[in-house]
């Protein structure tokens, strides 16, 4: 049995592992910052149970780790990821920002108040903010 195809596999494990570990701590951040960025508390309203956060706050994850995904696969270097991984955490709070004053003043008191129509809308914006970014990086 040919075991050099699996070591051939393997030998790509160590850049794996940096791009995994890098990309959970870019989620992380990406959690953060756009937890602070909003109106509302989404960590607090999804331990409380409300849909309507729950689904928006998974609809931004979802918008963010999209483009976060196009820059592990095109960036040249570790530099380049981070910096894409940074600018995607920046289109994705603009999206909600843009939304909030553009499309539904009231989105925070919304989610808050568990309106899952706000939050399934807001996860739409960030899911489509997040495919523009990941296409626009592709390019």
């Amino acid at each position: 049995m040919d075991l050099q195809p699996v070591f051939d596999s393997l030998a790509g494990l160590g850049p794996f592992l940096v791009y995994v570990g890098l990309s959970l701590g870019l989620m992380a951040v990406y959690a953060a910052v756009y937890t602070a960025s909003t109106a509302h508390d989404e960590l607090k309203l999804i331990r409380a149970g409300n849909t309507a956060a729950a689904l928006a706050f998974t609809g931004s994850l979802v918008g963010y780790t999209l483009p976060l995904a196009v820059a592990a696969q095109h960036a040249a270097t570790l530099l380049v990821f981070l910096i894409w991984g940074v600018l995607a955490i920046v289109v994705q709070v603009a999206v909600y920002w843009l939304f909030r004053l553009v499309i539904l003043s009231d989105l925070s008191a919304r989610i808050e108040r568990g309106e899952i129509a706000a939050g399934i809308l807001l996860a739409g914006a960030s899911l489509a903010g997040g495919i523009v970014d990941a296409a626009a990086m592709a390019v």
